[in-house]
């Protein structure tokens, strides 16, 4: 509780009437909670107070703006597809996990990119490229893609939404391997061993769901930039997929696997403070956008019977940090439970996330600007 202070307390700190402190909230600057003690009141996290006291005591200028909004900072630009609020992810308004319990991804695409929910079908059935590697098709068949497709600049927004709901399915059928009908996840589950409409299928299901999009992430903003010079839906997505690839991002499913290993070798406990006195971090463990617990990986994980290491390695973190699974760690353990190939938790990503990157490719596309910062230059004087 020491991190959490009450109204009056934040108030004195920030120098704010309450109505300031209210609007911190609903901008989601500021996190708060009920009084366990008196449900009535109110708690809010002083670590976010100071946060804010820092950007204030930083000033306004518009270069240290810039240059706290390129980690987690200020917002950059306006977007209605998502946001986190109070440790909560909502799609449009709505609330991931409680979609999850029954959308499809196609469903969730659609109320991503604005639509009324109408299904549409998709206007060809290319055959997948026919590398061993999931990994390596996906990039094939949306590299294919991009460099056939027309820009999306100017283009009627239905034509676009139509390309949309096609380029999703075709980067499904690439990780599959095989050009398949119905829906995604069914499509994925079979393609991994798997009945359709069983219950790996459902578990698929929500996982695609809930990695359809998170707000403004490093693979998103690369989409929006590749879209914001009129690319098409196609290339927006490639340099989306492109960032998802990095060991920080849509990779770092790796790392738990690695950290799985240290623990399996000398023991949870032994692992964990190996890494912690080497200052080096605990992947699959902790989210700045969720103190209190990743959302999306406590509704997967609910649902999985978790194996002893990987429950030890959860227990052993949470005891040793206060740090909760994230949603990397997840889809290590859906994988391992459903006994899926090991690159499985990135293609899950990649075709989940593909939804995100067209809906905020479409939605760049028709604010107009090209998204083009300068660089605070620190290199040898000019000339």
């Amino acid at each position: 509780m020491a991190d959490w202070i009450t109204a009056e307390a934040a108030r004195e700190r920030l120098g704010v009437r309450p109505q300031t402190l209210y609007a911190y909230v609903s901008r989601g600057r500021l996190r708060v909670r009920p009084d366990p003690e008196d449900p009535r009141r109110s708690l809010y996290r002083a670590a976010d107070v100071a946060a804010l006291n820092e950007r204030k005591a930083r000033g306004r200028k518009a270069a240290d703006v810039a240059a706290g909004a390129i980690a987690w900072g200020e917002p950059v630009l306006d977007s209605a597809i998502t946001t986190v609020v109070g440790g909560r992810l909502y799609y449009r308004g709505r609330d991931a996990v409680a979609l999850s319990g029954t959308e499809t991804l196609e469903g969730v695409a659609r109320l991503l990119r604005g639509g009324d929910g109408a299904a549409l079908k998709r206007t060809e059935r290319p055959v997948p490229p026919q590398a061993a590697d999931m990994r390596a098709r996906a990039f094939a068949a949306l590299a294919a893609r991009a460099g056939q497709d027309p820009p999306a600049r100017g283009r009627h927004p239905l034509a676009l939404a139509v390309e949309a709901a096609t380029l999703l399915d075709v980067l499904a059928d690439a990780v599959a391997g095989q050009v398949g009908g119905g829906a995604i996840h069914d499509r994925l589950a079979s393609a991994w061993g798997h009945h359709a409409a069983g219950r790996a299928s459902d578990l698929i299901r929500r996982a695609l769901v809930l990695l359809a999009d998170h707000e403004l992430n490093a693979s998103t903003f690369a989409a929006r930039v590749a879209a914001s010079t009129g690319a098409s839906l196609a290339a927006s997505a490639l340099a989306g997929l492109a960032a998802l690839s990095g060991p920080r991002h849509g990779g770092a499913t790796a790392a738990v696997r690695g950290l799985l290993a240290e623990a399996a070798e000398i023991g949870p406990a032994a692992a964990i403070a190996a890494r912690l006195a080497e200052d080096r971090v605990i992947p699959g463990f902790g989210h700045q956008l969720y103190p209190e617990g990743d959302p999306r990986a406590e509704a997967l994980i609910d649902r999985l019977s978790l194996s002893s290491d990987l429950q030890d390695l959860r227990t052993a973190v949470l005891s040793h940090t206060g740090m909760a699974a994230n949603v990397d760690f997840a889809l290590v353990a859906l994988a391992e439970t459903l006994e899926l190939p090991r690159d499985a938790p990135f293609a899950l990503f990649a075709v989940a996330r593909c939804a995100g990157w067209i809906a905020h490719a479409m939605e760049q596309g028709q604010t107009g600007q090209l998204i083009r910062p300068r660089a605070r230059y620190t290199g040898p004087e000019p000339g």
